[in-house]
């Protein structure tokens, strides 16, 4: 069930251009799950189709993952004004459409800690969880979860490229 055209269950519905839903195959078993759209995105209505689409294109492709056979998605379907990160209530009013999107999956890659604390439901940090696969239930059946980095942070911070490309490279495992 994905949201209604005119969703307006949080604020982000107020000033966004389009609802960002998943791309890619929506039966693959891995899905990769960022935390918002940002500008292109949503002009475009598709996730990861900025800068750092750009250089996440580029990682699956030199990790052998392709974009076609995974569901990439976010947290929440709306841009953040100003790219800021969501907030609790926001992420909360998109839960269920997310949940709904990963039903099935057994790997679930989350880009950046925004990511991976929404979906476990706890704080951390990127050096305690990074690239460390968790066996975890999200209510649908036992499924992996690995946190790394956004394909954003490879721009400030060059060793997060291979870091990504590894988890990446994990990812492709589960195809």
């Amino acid at each position: 069930m994905p949201p209604e055209a005119d969703c307006r269950r949080c604020r982000l519905g107020e000033g966004r251009i389009s609802l960002v839903l998943f791309s890619g195959d929506r039966d693959s078993p891995v899905a990769l799950v960022g935390e918002a759209p940002g500008a292109q995105e949503d002009r475009s209505g598709v996730p990861f189709v900025g800068r750092a689409g750009k250089i996440l294109d580029g990682l699956m492709a030199e990790a052998g993952l392709d974009r076609k056979k995974v569901m990439i998605t976010n947290t929440v379907k709306c841009r953040p004004p100003g790219n800021r990160r969501p907030r609790p209530d926001e992420m909360a009013a998109c839960r269920p459409f997310l949940r709904e999107e990963l039903k099935g999956k057994r790997f679930v890659l989350a880009l950046g800690l925004s990511a991976a604390e929404d979906l476990l439901g706890r704080k951390m940090t990127m050096k305690e969880a990074c690239n460390r696969p968790a066996l975890t239930d999200l209510g649908d059946g036992a499924l992996t979860i690995m946190v790394t980095y956004h394909p954003s942070a490879c721009i400030y911070r060059p060793a997060a490229k291979d870091v990504l490309r590894d988890a990446l490279k994990e990812a492709s495992t589960y195809l």
